[in-house]
């Protein structure tokens, strides 16, 4: 039976599979030959993934035209299969199917199936403001040096890889040569957040801003996943600010040579990164191993539900914490703002949690056995990478052998589609049940 989880994660394989087709093909590579299949693949599933994981030099190997075919494989995998189909449908002008609704309501974590077609409208024109302010912004940065033309397409590609999370560079050393660049250091960062605290929070900051204008003053009373969301994404921001520029800025020769203000600069553009988007302002594989396990931290929590972030989400974050402070303190309930938090939440804060770690452990160990003279953190950090759908590397991803790059492309996959919708896709929709069973104590911790 086709389920909507199942219909969700095949859609992703469908669009996977037709990007792998279509950097395949000769004209996509810049030699004008036949691409090899494997690269094709990975750039595929990391560009539909919104991960940023690369094998080859995007903009030297690829075509303009392979070069477009993966902003579009990252324009689809950012708004996601479902919100994609479902716009098509609208600008075809066919109905709004039931099912079409229920994905639609489930993709998005919605508590409703009302207001689906609207939302999807709404996600649209918030991609495109994003997006064209974006290119607009790097415009100004880019056209000094390659002029209006390449100029321009160097903004396009940049601000929707940023938007969505993606990571993708048309530059061989990402973004290294802009590390003191102001522009780019607050356009991308700003592209890569509001692209990662997701819609439902952007709409609710717009009404906000609306009423204000509006004179409307009091009228809106901001939801506990705003709340959560938005002070959860400034702490994780500030921390690994902070953190990156003591333990690695200001401690690596590298950096010496920038002043006080650039050497914040890299700290925090490197904070933001971490959190799913991939660009990079310094080399990943020059980094201390201190630093290194500080972004597979921020890595895997990543960004907020609803965007087009990956990890465990900073929401599933805070809950875990708000589950251990309340148990430390004997409580029964988890508190949140004065708002009790369901216990159907906490359960799925904590499969999720546990789900992802057991892919990262799992894949972690494939890779180690298949690629046994690669260094154990660095692997690590390529595995959280690939599963946050961050893109962040070492350096090492093209040297893997094939083995452990086709893990990565299976991580990535299961990162984006997310383990509980994958794991609904694989078991089916639950079995409703009468029986419930007595109660009973064990040991724990």
């Amino acid at each position: 039976m086709l389920t909507i989880p199942r219909t969700i994660c095949l859609g992703f394989l469908a669009v996977i599979s037709i990007g792998t087709f279509l950097l395949v093909l000769p004209i996509s590579t810049s030699s004008g030959a036949w691409n090899d299949p494997i690269v094709a693949l990975f750039t595929a599933t990391s560009a539909v993934c919104v991960t940023g994981h690369v094998v080859v030099d995007t903009g030297t190997y690829f075509s303009t035209w392979g070069q477009v075919v993966i902003l579009a494989l990252i324009q689809v995998g950012g708004l996601g299969y479902m919100t994609a189909n479902t716009f098509l449908i609208l600008l075809l002008g066919r109905k709004f199917k039931l099912k079409e609704k229920m994905a639609i309501q489930q993709a998005l974590d919605r508590p409703g199936m009302n207001g689906g077609r609207q939302m999807v409208r709404s996600i649209i024109a918030t991609t495109l403001i994003f997006e064209i302010t974006g290119i607009f912004l790097l415009l100004l940065n880019f056209h000094s040096q390659y002029g209006w033309g390449h100029g321009l397409w160097l903004a396009i590609f940049h601000s929707i890889s940023a938007w969505n999370n993606a990571g993708f560079s048309l530059f061989s050393d990402n973004l290294i040569s802009y590390q003191a660049s102001l522009g780019i250091n607050l356009t991308i960062p700003a592209l890569i957040i509001f692209g990662g605290i997701g819609y439902e929070v952007i709409f609710e900051i717009y009404t906000w801003f609306r009423d204000r204008l509006d004179h409307k003053a009091g009228l809106l009373t901001f939801s506990l996943n705003f709340k959560i969301v938005t002070t959860t994404t400034t702490r994780l921001l500030l921390f690994g600010t902070i953190a990156l520029f003591l333990i690695e800025v200001k401690t690596s020769p590298e950096y010496f040579d920038l002043n006080f203000g650039q050497q914040v600069l890299v700290a925090w553009f490197q904070s933001v990164t971490a959190r799913t988007a991939g660009f990079n302002t310094v080399d990943i594989g020059a980094m201390s191993n201190t630093a290194l396990f500080m972004i597979i931290a921020l890595m895997f929590v990543g960004g907020s539900p609803g965007g087009t972030a990956g990890g465990i989400k900073t929401t599933t974050a805070r809950l875990l914490t708000g589950i251990t402070k309340s148990t430390l303190q004997g409580k029964e309930e988890v508190l949140l703002y004065e708002r009790q938090v369901p216990p159907s939440l906490i359960m799925k804060a904590v499969a999720v949690t546990v789900g992802s770690a057991v892919v990262v452990i799992f894949a972690t160990i494939m890779i180690s056995i298949a690629d046994r003279d690669v260094n154990f953190i660095r692997i690590l950090f390529e595995v959280v990478s690939a599963f946050a759908t961050v893109g962040l590397s070492t350096g090492i991803t093209a040297s893997l052998s094939l083995v452990s790059k086709v893990i990565l492309v299976i991580t990535m996959y299961v990162g984006r589609v997310g383990i509980l919708l994958l794991m609904a896709a694989i078991i089916g929709d639950p079995k409703p049940t009468t029986v419930h069973y007595p109660e009973e104590n064990l040991l724990v911790g």
